[in-house]
């Protein structure tokens, strides 16, 4: 017979028959590795064409809502399917998904890469954010998979460095390569980089097996949200141009997303895997961190896509400088990410660090809305310090909160909710934006060619030179000397407009993480979790 002491050893193993044991400290950080590269893809996709778009822009002759659109649509086709990334997160392998996502998104930057007009160039950079908006969910899914919620800030220097390398790299890199080569391989440089996350991954992350569900997906849901934001989206993009702000037009798109937004929520609530769960929105810090990712994700992808412009059309700088001048807020978010984390972890106190990180965001951009086109860049370089600083502090806390009060099951429904929530920001702040800066572009041209219309009369210059609102971006260098400081002051107004509009959602996202209830940290990671529940 079995002795007692032999049968307890027999029957009680460090974990679950037929599942890896629990990773250690060196395999969660090789493992971690590959995640972080994912996410190095994702960022580098989105960062590296930001500094050049102006020139991309212009040589395909598109104007101010093609370089609006051609944000738009990555930030739009993220936002969509972010939550079917995470909902099929939580139905399947998570491993063999983000490997998909890496697939995706480097394929259709790839093809990006060969676009011979500005409507190739944004159908393909729609198919990127497929796989960047998987990319997004899925990394921090992964990451509280293998790291408990207190240990996770140990973390948060490696997450915010590679972060901050692929937002500075990615512009510098991608202006040095229009400048040296061509913008077009602005889009081929990511290969390599998702080659190796692809392997790493499959090399390290060992994942216990999920149990199994349905892995139906809520189809219907996903179309109604799809259609109800793309129209939202589409009229934000024409509103004061295309069409009047209020209209028949105005009525029918606006009119027509609430319809279907409220569709699908009848349907989330109705279906047996909704995409996102309803009942996720009755935890308070999940709606508060919501509503405070859409104000992070203004400031996030508005800053940047914006920023090119301002260092370009009104500084006169070139894609390199654009990315180089965009260092002290990567700095910023890098130094605030790195240094907030290890506190965290250390005192189990994350609340504090997101109402400084809410102040922050506030100042800089209200520091950034006092641009024009003679500012000091020691100036600017500080407002871009204080404003990266500020998102450093709240975009990963605002996961890192939500995922602390979250079951496991819902961890990757939950956590994309977030994520979708921070993208949709991005994607309507950055059309919104565009409209508006768009819209005073177009006015701040035509007042300055008025002005100094007697001085073109005399020199035989067309005033039509300078195309303004949705025409072609203008090219400071062949413009004549006498509109070039008309087309600098213009787009520096028109960009410190769009800033202190985005003032009201940061006092809003302030408000929200002020509201939040600060709960304890857990010690355990959803490996660990999930063995509990199948124990």
């Amino acid at each position: 017979m079995t002795s007692p002491q032999l049968e307890s050893t027999v029957v009680e193993p460090d974990h679950l028959q037929g599942e890896p044991p629990a990773m250690t400290h060196s395999e969660v950080l090789r493992a971690l590795s590959g995640i972080l590269l994912g996410m190095f893809v994702s960022v580098l996709a989105m960062s590296v064409v930001s500094s050049s778009l102006p020139r991309i822009i212009t040589d395909l002759e598109g104007g101010q809502s093609s370089f609006t659109w051609v944000v738009t649509a990555t930030l739009l086709t993220s936002t969509i399917s972010t939550p079917i990334w995470g909902k099929l997160a939580d139905l399947t392998n998570r491993k063999t998904l983000i490997q998909v996502a890496l697939i995706i998104s480097v394929l259709s930057a790839a093809a990006a890469g060969f676009s011979q007009d500005v409507g190739q160039l944004i159908t393909f950079r729609a198919f990127q954010g497929i796989g960047a908006g998987g990319l997004q969910s899925l990394a921090a899914v992964l990451i509280a998979d293998i790291i408990s919620p207190r240990q996770r800030g140990r973390y948060m220097g490696l997450m915010g460095s590679i972060m901050g390398i692929g937002m500075v790299g990615g512009p510098i890199l991608g202006g040095f390569l229009t400048d040296a080569i061509s913008w077009r391989w602005n889009f081929f440089v990511g290969l390599p980089f998702a080659v190796a996350s692809i392997i790493v991954l499959q090399l390290t992350l060992r994942l216990p097996q999920r149990p199994r569900g349905s892995a139906k997906i809520d189809v219907v849901g996903a179309t109604l949200i799809a259609a109800g934001i793309a129209s939202l989206l589409l009229w934000v993009t024409f509103a004061g141009t295309e069409l009047d702000w209020i209209s028949w037009q105005t009525a029918a798109m606006v009119g027509g997303s609430l319809v279907l937004l409220a569709i699908a929520v009848l349907v989330e609530l109705r279906v047996k895997n909704p995409l996102i769960p309803m009942y996720l929105f009755k935890n308070r810090t999940l709606v508060l961190a919501v509503i405070g990712s859409v104000a992070v994700g203004v400031a996030m992808f508005g800053s940047s896509v914006f920023l090119s412009q301002y260092m370009q059309l009104s500084r006169g700088k070139t894609p390199t400088e654009s990315g180089l001048y965009t260092i002290p807020m990567v700095v910023g978010l890098f130094l605030s990410s790195t240094v907030g984390g290890q506190l965290i972890s250390r005192t189990g106190r994350y609340k504090p660090f997101m109402v400084t990180g809410g102040m922050l965001l506030t100042g800089g951009l209200l520091l950034l809305s006092t641009l024009d086109y003679h500012t000091s860049f020691v100036l600017v370089s500080i407002y871009l310090f204080v404003l990266g600083a500020g998102v450093g502090l709240l975009m990963q806390n605002m996961v890192l909160a939500t995922q602390n009060t979250l079951h496991i099951k819902d961890s990757g429904s939950g956590t994309s909710t977030v994520t979708f929530f921070r993208s949709l920001g991005g994607a309507i702040g950055v059309s919104a934006l565009g409209a508006i800066l768009g819209h005073s572009v177009k006015v701040s041209l035509q007042d300055g060619v008025t002005k100094i219309a007697p001085q073109l009369a005399q020199q035989g210059i067309d005033p039509s030179t300078v195309q303004s609102g949705g025409g072609t971006l203008p090219d400071l260098a062949a413009l004549p000397p006498i509109l070039v400081e008309v087309v600098e002051k213009a787009y520096a107004n028109g960009i410190a407009e769009i800033f202190l509009a985005a003032v009201p959602l940061a006092l809003v996202a302030l408000l929200c993480v002020s509201l939040i209830k600060e709960v304890p940290l857990g010690h355990r990671s959803g490996i660990d979790q999930l063995k509990d529940l199948k124990a």
